[in-house]
């Protein structure tokens, strides 16, 4: 049993890191943007063309990952994302479900349609034992590198003076603006960071999720999932989300296979009928 929930802290942790990017432009720049996974699949066949065709090792394709989504979410920002602020949310969901297609139809175009494999390091394969706990190494790498980074983000959001400009700007861009503060550069450093995290995400999960180019639909919904249930006052809300549906998705699919899809759905219904709002609603702000 703690095998399993160990395994299923590492898959929400995942979970968290793929979803906080949309947690962000979601819950603080209020724009719904469902092409959020389109940034996690770059990531991941970033990590698998520089591992396969130019031999770069995994943990230094980890970081080109990040800059290659942040890079493009930084260009989609700036070209296609920008006019759509201050859209209606069904402009933005149209705009970003055309999106998914576009990338999932480019990628199959670019890469081909076959699943993708990644070749972890030796030394993040196997596993060990620790008290009749059974503990996967890379999902042990997972849960460190991803704790790492779910700290820094709230440290950065809570605590640093790029934090307090974002919440300025969300809560009303006028005032921020009055008061000297550049709100479209703040939202176009948001966007390009949680794009950073996504494709992060992406290229870190590949392993375990498996990499092809219909990624962002198959994914799109936990991602959805993990911001709805987690609310999106801050990003509290959807790291513990993330953990409970991992720690739930994981366990059902092994106690009861037969309706282990439906968990984290069931889970989901369940919550939102008693907080329609998530676990930590944000009040409206504009």
């Amino acid at each position: 049993m703690l095998t399993i929930l160990f395994d299923g802290i590492a898959y929400g942790m995942l979970l968290f890191v793929l979803a906080c990017g949309l947690a962000v432009t979601l819950g603080l720049m209020n724009f719904v943007n469902l092409a959020h996974g389109a940034f996690a699949m770059v990531g991941g066949y970033t990590v698998v063309v520089l591992m396969q065709r130019a031999g770069l090792p995994f943990l230094l394709a980890l970081p080109a990952a990040f800059v290659v989504a942040a890079a493009v979410g930084a260009v989609a920002e700036r070209t296609l994302y920008r006019p759509l602020y201050r859209r209606s949310h069904l402009d933005q969901v149209l705009f970003s479900i055309g999106l998914v297609f576009m990338s999932v139809a480019a990628m199959d175009y670019l890469m081909g349609s076959q699943q993708q494999n990644i070749r972890l390091p030796a030394f993040l394969t196997g596993r060990f034992e620790i008290g009749g706990v059974g503990i996967g190494i890379y999902r042990l790498f997972l849960i460190a590198v991803c704790g790492c980074l779910t700290i820094a983000l709230q440290f950065v959001l809570a605590k640093t003076r790029f934090g307090a400009r974002l919440r300025a700007a969300v809560d009303d861009q006028r005032v921020a603006r009055g008061m000297g503060i550049d709100v479209n550069r703040i939202f176009a450093l948001t966007f390009a960071f949680g794009s950073g995290l996504a494709g992060l995400g992406g290229a870190l999960g590949a392993e375990i999720l498996g990499l092809d180019p219909t990624f962002p639909l198959k994914f799109m919904l936990y991602f959805l999932i993990v911001v709805t249930v987690g609310g999106t006052s801050s990003m509290t809300g959807p790291f513990l989300a993330a953990l409970m549906l991992g720690i739930a998705d994981v366990a059902g699919k092994y106690y009861v296979p037969q309706a282990g899809a439906f968990i984290i759905y069931s889970i989901m219904i369940a919550i939102l009928m008693v907080r329609p709002n998530g676990l930590f609603a944000r009040g409206i702000t504009r």
